[in-house]
């Protein structure tokens, strides 16, 4: 008996022994294992965050515009700015131990397991909130045992590097509540209209409860199963003791107001200016198309939603709705280059194509205040004289060139720099351009920032080349803030959905022009619409000068295809361009009047209710009174006078003589004879 005892004895022993070899040997690789899952996250570092988000424009003023969202809203807000209720009642229904776990609960797994064994099906779930920000973050849906492994490789690496708090912040913007909504900012945005900081309990409840099964439990498709699941949140809240019964009761029984999502349709604002800041983006900033899209930028731009909703009310006033010509406009600020408004086209939807940034057409006339600028540098002043007559000229390789004037209509005689381009004479600008060298013309347009090849040909002076409206409103924008440099700005900052900065606007002062000279341009540019100017035909602004209520300045300019106007106040330049996209000619005569008109109309309203700013003379610069038809200083014969200005130096010396002062005839006084005489001759 003895030895069957020691034998059982050494049995049992010897299978202690084994055990506890296997517990040992199962403990250490459990210990080296978890040990490695935790030097692998650690090395690996932290997941990154690169779930989709929406990207916000905004303009000037806050205003949102519009917005990509890749398919679904996404808004990412931090913990913060979340109602404490939401956060509540998504612990509660999802991971009520979310705090206390490592990114797996054992238990709640066990009992999952359990359930579906006793159900002989899957009826039970066991994610915890790290494990499905995981899935939502990196990880497709298919039911794959790899899909699994990379799940709770990804949930270890967030768990051993991010804080709990912000791994539970990741989860609620990025969990889905269907219709296309993800995270709980575009969540209570969409369902009631408010922001994720304003939701109640009873509105908490309610979306908490949307993602065990968003086509299912949204109060937008069946409100009835949607009130049983908010009760249950609102059970599981009691449960976790963040609410009392009574809340949950009086939380169930609150009536919701929902609103269909309504809040979140945003109408598109200034569709052409969105596409042209998504082109910086991505050229100029260097971000790439997918961040662009769903990389949850905010992006703050120059826009002024006023002055974008009068351009495009001004356009639609002016068109007639039968006509097919197409329409550009761009309104800069001159000193900042901030582009305040821009329309690409009557109809973004029927064709998105920018004829504001895209587009090259010939400008016309528009072209020679470059041209005058240069003749200023050059020794040519306001009161320049040339004759305006038909001319034909003959160029260096024998061929000739005849430029017209409108209608053929032409002074015959000497007219002023400030006449010629306050008419819009040609030949004025063709001899202009040939006395100085039609290199300087391209070389000055360049200068301005015309980014079009320029031809060095003498029709250049008339507007020949086409070039695009953003580049002529930069052109002008320089000329009127007195030289200094600017480029077309859109994009004023760029934050990450965060709100780490990206890139933010920088000034610059660089003086390209001589602001004397850039001055006395600009003064000439008045002249458009100065009658005093009038000689062999009317300035080219007459038709409009009734509605102007502020000094411009400004050229218009007209070819067969293109009609422009361009114009400014101290405050904002605006370019306006007209014309058929296929080089259709613009033959109706109302047409041709188009660009004036929303011109005019646009600047007086956008800028009504502001300080009318007038044009002032720097150093350097002084103004005279001159006959506006001689160009010499007025005297006080002259039946017409204008102030015109001068680079100190340039001025006029002589008089005008054309007027010379009539002699006043003397009237002589008829006496009247006396009484007596009268009664000596009566007898």
């Amino acid at each position: 008996m003895e030895t069957i005892a020691i034998e059982r004895w050494k049995r049992t022993f010897k299978y202690m022994r084994l055990f506890l070899w296997f517990a040992l040997v199962s403990s250490l690789l459990g210990t080296i294992t978890i040990a490695g899952l935790i030097i692998f996250a650690k090395w690996k570092g932290p997941p990154p965050l690169a779930v989709p988000q929406s990207t916000i424009f905004y303009a000037e003023d806050g205003t949102k515009i519009g917005e990509n969202h890749y398919g679904g809203k996404r808004y990412w807000v931090k913990l913060s700015d979340m109602s404490q209720h939401a956060i509540d009642a998504t612990i509660a229904v999802e991971d009520r131990k979310f705090f206390d776990h490592y990114g797996f609960d054992v238990k709640r797994i066990a009992g999952a397991i359990i359930a579906d064994i006793k159900a002989m099906a899957k009826v039970q779930g066991a994610s915890t909130i790290t494990q499905q920000y995981a899935r939502n973050l990196f990880l497709s849906y298919e039911k794959t045992w790899w899909r699994k492994i990379q799940e709770a490789l990804y949930t270890i690496r967030l768990e051993a590097n991010y804080d709990k708090k912000d791994i539970l912040e990741g989860y609620l913007n990025t969990i889905y509540y269907g219709h296309g909504v993800y995270g709980i900012e575009a969540a209570a945005n969409f369902y009631f209209g408010k922001s994720a900081r304003d939701l109640t309990v009873a509105e908490a409840a309610m979306l908490a409860g949307i993602p065990k099964g968003p086509s299912y439990y949204s109060p937008l498709v069946n409100l009835e199963r949607a009130k049983k699941r908010q009760r249950i949140v609102l059970h599981s809240m009691v449960e976790a003791d963040v609410l009392s019964k009574e809340e949950a009761e009086q939380a169930a029984n609150e009536p919701l107001h929902f609103s269909n999502g309504q809040q979140m349709k945003t109408k598109a604002i200034a569709p052409y200016f969105q596409d042209a800041v998504k082109h910086i983006l991505k050229t100029k900033l260097g971000i790439d198309e997918e961040t662009i899209e769903m990389g949850g930028l905010r992006v703050y731009t120059t826009l002024d939603v006023h002055m974008q909703a009068t351009a495009e009310a001004k356009i639609k006033e002016t068109i007639h709705s039968q006509s097919n010509i197409q329409v550009a406009l761009v309104a800069m600020e001159p000193k900042t280059g901030k582009v305040k408004a821009l329309v690409g086209g009557r109809d973004y939807e029927k064709s998105p194509f920018n004829r504001a940034t895209q587009a090259e057409r010939q400008p016309g006339s528009t072209f020679k205040p470059f041209l005058y600028y240069v003749a200023l540098q050059h020794g040519f002043t306001p009161s320049t004289l040339l004759r305006s007559e038909p001319t034909t000229f003959t160029l260096e390789d024998g061929s000739t060139y005849t430029p017209r004037n409108f209608n053929n209509y032409y002074a015959n005689d000497t007219i002023t720099l400030a006449q010629a381009i306050a008419l819009s004479d040609n030949v004025y600008a063709v001899k202009t351009h040939l006395l100085l060298g039609q290199e300087k013309l391209v070389a000055i347009a360049k200068q301005l920032g015309i980014t079009s090849e320029v031809k060095q040909v003498p029709s250049l002076a008339l507007g020949t080349s086409p070039v695009k409206v953003i580049d002529m409103a930069r052109a002008y924008s320089i000329i009127a803030n007195g030289g200094k440099k600017v480029e077309p700005l859109f994009i004023t900052k760029v934050t990450n959905y965060e709100g780490k900065v990206l890139y933010e606007q920088r000034t610059n002062d660089e003086q390209i022009l001589d602001p004397a000279l850039a001055f006395v341009t600009t003064h000439l540019m008045t002249g458009m619409f100065d009658p005093t100017l009038n000689d062999y035909a009317s300035v080219t602004g007459q038709s409009i000068i009734s509605r102007m209520t502020r000094p411009y300045a400004g050229k218009s300019g007209t070819t067969k295809t293109d009609s422009w106007m361009i114009g400014y106040t101290p405050q904002l330049v605006t370019a306006v361009w007209t014309g058929y996209d296929r080089d259709e000619t613009i033959d109706r005569t109302d047409e041709k009047q188009y660009a004036k008109h929303i011109w005019v109309n646009f600047m007086e309203d956008s800028l009504r209710g502001k300080k009318v700013a007038t044009f002032e003379p720097p150093e350097g610069v002084i103004g005279v009174y001159v006959d506006p038809h001689s160009g010499k200083l007025a005297t006080a014969a002259c039946p017409t006078t204008r102030l015109t200005y001068y680079v100190v130096g340039t001025e006029p010396t002589d008089y005008c003589k054309d007027h010379p002062a009539e002699k006043k005839k003397k009237k002589k006084k008829k006496e009247k004879d006396s009484w007596f005489k009268r009664l000596f001759d009566w007898f």
